[in-house]
């Protein structure tokens, strides 16, 4: 990163009356040894008859001498300086071996060339004093002298000093604030009399504004920032002076352009020199100005640039709106901590604490900013090759889209009342609960337990000298067998009850087992995921509860307010008024509670549409009121419905994955996505990585861009196949501006998201067949694009999921669930900020909305 910037120095002294200057000496020039480059200098002094010599103090300094020969009422220096400030590591060096650790003594030749700089002038009871209080632990000089700085940063208070002149050391520890003068010098005598070369140093400190502001402590000035400053350099063997700025407790960086470093701080000073006794008026002016940036992780567009991109956006919308393609944008973004980037699950596990801890923060501010009325829902996700248990399936948000509430209390979820600890029994008093604003029995409630016979077994398996009640290193069956131990097997692990709705109706039916129980299926896992349903009856004598799927195809009115079906149906069970239906059908799903963790876990049934899921939240909300139990949901998620949004954070090897609800429009696009990024970083969640040689990587786990439309009849790759040709081919055609622009550091038919002709060179031929069965005119099936494309957009092994282009979710015909109605452009993996990923988005949009209109018209 290149950034370049102009300094301004303007100090005028006006004179109530002509005066006579005595020779004048300006230190305002930067020192030779300057670690930030220096492209430009120049200065300017009036009165303009003067005699100007440039020189270099005994101690390499530069310096102006200036003689005036005639009387003025004006002095007046401005001084312009152009610096790269190129990024400075203040640790860039190595300590000879003999200086490594405190205390060290300088050999005889460098004691004898430090002499000036080992001068003690300060020498009072206070500065013995703070010297006492230092830690002298043995330990690195570096670390000693850092402790040091941040000592005397902390002891002392900034004060904004107009005074001229430095304060003694006892001066500024008996009042114990100062200017940075003040902090230097003492710093400076701190260190002599502890044996160090140091020298007192005048300069200028440069500080810009940050493109982002800290999550820890000050973020630092408003505004870029410049002004005379001061600091000290102490002298380490084989490393030099090394500056320290006691003012801010840091080392010196590319901030800091020394102007003059001296063994005391009158010759220091900027300006020097006297006058005939007069009246003086003082003014000063010091700015920075950036001339030159280049594009950096942290901002890698100018203001004016990103005004362009943005308003570049809105001309493709009215252009997509033209050409009625209906077009949705969403995508799935992965994030990583930025505190922890060396543990496993960072790196390479789909799981960890602290990612969960991480998660948690994200969903709850996510759920404020999106799903306000809506409801979370936990799972359990798929179980990958390697890993002991079944990976945690993360979060999902689900809201309305008309913007009505579904959950009206959101304490009443557990994630926002974490330290609210349910009774042993909360379960079964739940379900009893619930059963009257479902209007059906309770009878039908029962416990399950887990099978004692099986742990019997397996622990009349294990070796002799292994106790699972005492080995907690053991294998997590090991685990399992030593909790039901401690626990006892008769222990209810939860309670369920079989549950269905046809037509709006509840229904409940009996279970009956062989062995008079319900004994869970051994496991780790929730209730919901154990239940032994290859043990019921295989042939009832009532007809299997009919099943149906909605079609997603079909425009469907608004939900109607479930929170008055609950209670009128909870008012109308309790008078007597509704009985519970005898229902001829045999349930075969059923609505578990489970007590885990001191918290309360509802596992939900699969249903066949949204109203009866929307239905059954209703109820249970209205239970958790009346009992004042908050609950987890977990288990089958929401039916698909057009009507509902959601957004889901999944976990994922190494990092944490958002999958992000689709946006309508471009306004909606720049929300998503700006905001998804602060709330991250305000959980302590970022998008960059580094590599062992320091480059800047992203995450590792991608950010995919997903194109689609409103609704799966809405889709404009479901309304006319050609589109996806189209979109294809100019992608096959631009493979530089669009495939590898953005597909971070891997590329190649081993990649995580090969092009069509990276996987299979003779997938070209077999996609030009495909493309010549795509109708020209007339009404074409949803289920064409999947039928001829979904075999050839794969990787190497045929895996659909691993493609550029992933049709995967655009629509399955195997039922109308899978109709998600979008697709996957799987190349856009490097978006290290939001306007990053913003802008990826803008390409996925200009290019392939356009390519869609342009075909659509056609």
């Amino acid at each position: 990163m290149a950034l370049k910037i102009v300094i301004s120095h303007k100090t005028k002294y006006k004179y109530d009356r002509p005066i006579n200057l005595s020779p004048h000496i300006f230190r305002l020039r930067p020192a030779p040894h300057s670690r930030t480059p220096i492209e430009a200098y120049s200065i300017k002094i009036k009165p303009e008859n003067q005699f100007f010599n440039w020189q270099q103090d005994a101690f390499g300094n530069y310096l102006a001498r200036l003689i005036f020969p005639d009387k003025t009422t004006e002095l007046s220096v401005e001084v312009e300086i152009i610096a790269d400030l190129k990024t400075i590591n203040p640790f860039d060096f190595f300590v000879e071996e003999a200086a490594e650790e405190y205390p060290f003594t300088y050999s005889d030749t460098i004691k004898k060339e430090l002499l000036p700089y080992l001068e003690i002038t300060d020498n009072g009871p206070l500065i013995h004093e703070f010297i006492k209080t230092l830690d002298y632990t043995p330990r690195k000089t570096i670390y000693f002298l850092i402790d040091i700085n941040q000592k005397i940063y902390e002891f002392l208070s900034y004060n904004i000093r107009l005074d001229p002149g430095v304060q003694t050391c006892e001066e500024t520890l008996l009042q114990k604030n100062g200017s940075c003068r003040d902090y230097a010098w003492l710093f400076v005598q701190v260190l002599r009399h502890l044996g160090f070369g140091a020298r007192f140093v005048s300069g200028y400190l440069v500080q810009l504004k940050s493109d982002e502001k800290s999550l820890d402590g000050p973020s630092g000035p408003e505004e870029d920032f410049t002004d005379l400053h001061a600091w000290a350099e102490v002298y380490l063997p084989g490393a030099g002076w090394i500056g320290f700025d006691a003012t801010s407790g840091l080392l010196a960086g590319e901030g800091h352009i020394p102007l003059a470093c001296t063994p005391s701080f009158e010759s220091a000073a900027p300006v020097s020199g006297m006058t005939d006794i007069c009246e003086t008026e003082f003014e000063f002016e010091n700015s920075v100005k950036r001339i030159f940036e280049s594009p950096r992780v942290t901002k890698p567009y100018t203001d004016k640039q990103w005004n362009d991109i943005y308003k570049l956006g809105f001309k493709v919308e009215k252009e997509l709106e033209k050409g009625d393609v209906r077009l949705t944008m969403g995508g799935e973004p992965t994030f990583v901590s930025i505190d922890d980037m060396e543990s496993p699950e960072w790196n390479t596990d789909a799981d960890g604490p602290h990612k969960r801890q991480l998660a948690d923060d994200l969903t709850k501010r996510l759920f404020n900013k999106f799903a306000k009325g809506g409801f979370l829902h936990r799972a359990q996700g798929k179980w990958y090759p390697g890993e002991p248990l079944p990976r945690w399936g993360g979060t999902e948000l689900c809201w309305r889209k008309d913007g009505r509430v579904i959950w009206h209390n959101e304490k009443l979820l557990s994630t926002f009342a974490d330290n609210k600890i349910v009774p042993e029994n909360a379960d079964k008093i739940f379900l009893e609960t619930l059963t009257k604003y479902l209007g059906v029995t309770d009878k039908t409630i029962m416990p399950a337990f887990e099978d004692a016979f099986y742990f019997l077994w397996e622990e009349g398996n294990l070796p002799t000298d292994i106790d699972p009640r005492e080995d907690k290193d053991g294998s997590l069956i090991q685990k399992k067998l030593g909790e039901i131990l401690e626990q006892g097997t008769n222990k209810v692990v939860g309670y369920l009850m079989p549950l269905n709705n046809s037509f709006g109706q509840w229904h409940t039916c009996t279970w009956q087992f062989r062995r008079n129980h319900l004994f869970l299926t051994p496991g780790n896992s929730p209730v919901g995921l154990r239940l032994p349903l290859s043990s019921l009856v295989h042939k009832s004598e009532y007809e299997e509860f009919p099943k149906f799927e909605p079609d997603q195809f079909t425009k469907r009115g608004r939900f109607p307010s479930y929170k008055k079906v609950a209670t009128n149906r909870y008012a109308a069970f309790v008078n007597g008024e509704l009985e519970s239906p005898k229902t001829n059908y045999f349930i075969r799903t059923a609505l578990c509670a489970e007590v885990r963790d001191q918290k309360l876990y509802l596992f939900l049934p699969p249903l066949d549409c949204a109203e009866f899921y929307l239905d059954l939240l209703s109820s249970i909300e209205a239970t958790a009121k009346a009992l004042n139990i908050p609950v987890i949901l977990e288990g089958y998620p929401a039916p698909k419905d057009n009507r509902l949004e959601s957004l889901k954070i999944t976990p994922d090897p190494g990092v944490i994955e958002i999958n992000v609800h689709p946006a309508k429009n471009w306004d909606e696009l720049t929300k998503n996505t700006f905001t998804l990024y602060e709330e991250a970083k305000q959980s302590r969640l970022g998008t960059e990585k580094f590599m062992l040689d320091g480059k800047h990587t992203g995450t590792g786990g991608g950010n995919h861009v997903t194109l689609g439309g409103i609704s799966p009849a809405d889709s404009p790759l479901l309304r006319k196949p050609s589109l996806l040709r189209s979109l294809l081919t100019f992608w096959q055609h631009h493979p530089g501006g669009l495939s590898y622009l953005f597909s971070g550091s891997f590329i190649g038919a081993t990649s995580q998201a090969p092009r069509i002709d990276e996987a299979r060179m003779e997938n070209l031929y077999e996609l030009e067949i495909a493309f010549s069965q795509i109708p020209k005119d007339g009404e074409v099936p949803f289920w064409l694009t999947d039928r001829l494309f979904r075999h050839l957009l794969t990787d190497l092994t045929g895996n659909t999921h691993r493609a550029e282009f992933c049709i995967d979710k655009l629509y399955s015909p195997d039922s109308s669930s899978g109709a998600f109605r979008y697709f996957r452009a799987s190349r856009f993996r490097y978006a290290t900020t939001s306007t990053n990923e913003f802008n990826a988005k803008f390409t996925g949009t200009y290019f392939g909305g356009l390519v869609l209109e342009k075909t659509l018209r056609a």
